[in-house]
């Protein structure tokens, strides 16, 4: 037990120095106001032009700068950007240090009154671009934290220009509706860590994109089938995930791990180099978020040609139980995945679902060492009591 402990601390430690969040973004939070526009006004929408610019970034198209008002709740300190239809922002930065991957963490909302819920964000950079759709339906607050992999850059990479635009929808013919913007964390992660006594590389979901600080809601991950451009390390996303913090969530070991909320043919999955013919044994956590999510949760995990379906009858209240399986690799790359079948719902009416955390994965014949190992020691305490008591 000492030694499972001391080896997770060992690992949350090298993730920690694996992954830096630092200040690469200008005015990241918004809180430097445009021009002739103070920090404390109450006016609702400002319109950017070319002499009331936002501080650190460059936009085109409709865009304006907004307060927080009496019909309106921001995730940061009282402001955030609204894209229009045609609007865009951008913003160049620069590598630090060696080559690391690079996730974004922003929030975003639907904007302005009488306006279409259906809001889309294009995120890109030079040679990649994602659309981030507000989803309005795993959590109970109007704002959600998504975040995207931008891509992997060094020192010697030179300037990276990051845009984000409106992605317009038909139902919105007004130039002045779109999404808002705000709280944008760009991380940098560092090359896979192993750890001992696992041949997982993040198993344990330690390593991903940032958290908000005051967000309660956790980070949505969209679908992503390469897992490495995933902002989840290793693991590729199926249908929509919720990375979720020990801060506001319950995670059964360390300080992050994953909901899978989206229902149906939703998860994750990775691939590992295995040797074909050989045993392996797949544990992993599964619970609920201790967030009122109830149902009878089924699990699919596979394990290279095997797949098994896991049930937890889920009360909302942070119920929590080990499962594990047993498979013969039969490729090189051998896939590990979980797919989750069912899908809950919060005493808010927010989708919601199992919590797989800290999977790890042996070889089989490992389990059998430590088990003969335990049989010994068990027998020479036997006769040694037995010895005792005789002697006694």
């Amino acid at each position: 037990m000492m030694q499972g402990k001391l080896l997770l601390l060992l690992f949350i430690a090298a993730a920690a120095a694996a992954a830096a969040e630092e200040d690469l973004l200008q005015n990241a939070d918004f809180e430097s106001p445009p021009l002739n526009v103070t920090a404390n006004s109450t006016t609702p929408f400002v319109l950017l032009t070319q002499t009331n610019t936002i501080p650190g970034w460059t936009f085109n198209g409709t865009v304006q700068y907004v307060t927080a008002g009496p019909n309106m709740s921001l995730p940061g300190n009282g402001h955030a950007i609204q894209l229009g239809t045609d609007g865009k922002i951008n913003q160049t930065f620069r590598a630090n240090g060696t080559a690391m991957d690079y996730v974004l963490t922003f929030s975003l909302a639907a904007g302005g009154e009488n306006c279409s819920t259906s809001t889309t964000v294009n995120v890109s950079v030079p040679g990649r671009s994602s659309l981030v759709a507000l989803e309005q339906r795993y959590g109970s607050e109007e704002w959600e934290s998504h975040a995207c992999y931008l891509g992997r850059w060094g020192a010697n990479s030179g300037p990276i220009n990051l845009n984000l635009r409106s992605q317009p929808s038909e139902t919105d013919p007004n130039i002045t509706c779109g999404p808002v913007v705000d709280t944008f964390i760009l991380k940098a992660i560092g090359m896979p860590v192993e750890i001992q006594d696992n041949l997982l590389i993040n198993g344990g979901f330690e390593v991903g994109p940032a958290f908000v600080t005051n967000s309660t809601e956790g980070i949505l991950l969209e679908e992503e089938i390469d897992f490495t451009q995933s902002a989840l390390q290793q693991w590729s996303v199926m249908g929509i995930v919720k990375y979720i913090d020990s801060k506001h969530f319950l995670v059964p070991q360390g300080n992050a791990a994953i909901e899978i909320v989206s229902g149906d043919i939703s998860g994750v999955r990775t691939t590992v180099a295995l040797k074909k013919g050989s045993t392996y044994n797949l544990e992993f956590v599964m619970g609920d978020t201790n967030n009122s999510c109830t149902g009878n949760f089924i699990v699919g995990a596979q394990g290279g040609p095997s797949a098994q379906n896991f049930t937890l009858q889920s009360n909302g209240m942070g119920t929590t139980q080990k499962f594990s399986m047993v498979f013969k690799a039969d490729s090189n790359p051998t896939p590990i995945s979980f797919t989750s079948f069912t899908q809950g719902q919060t005493k808010d009416f927010a989708f919601c679902g199992p919590v797989i955390d800290d999977v790890v994965l042996r070889a089989a014949s490992c389990g059998l060492k430590s088990a003969v190992k335990s049989g010994v020691l068990f027998s020479c305490i036997v006769f040694i009591v037995s010895a005792l008591n005789i002697l006694g």
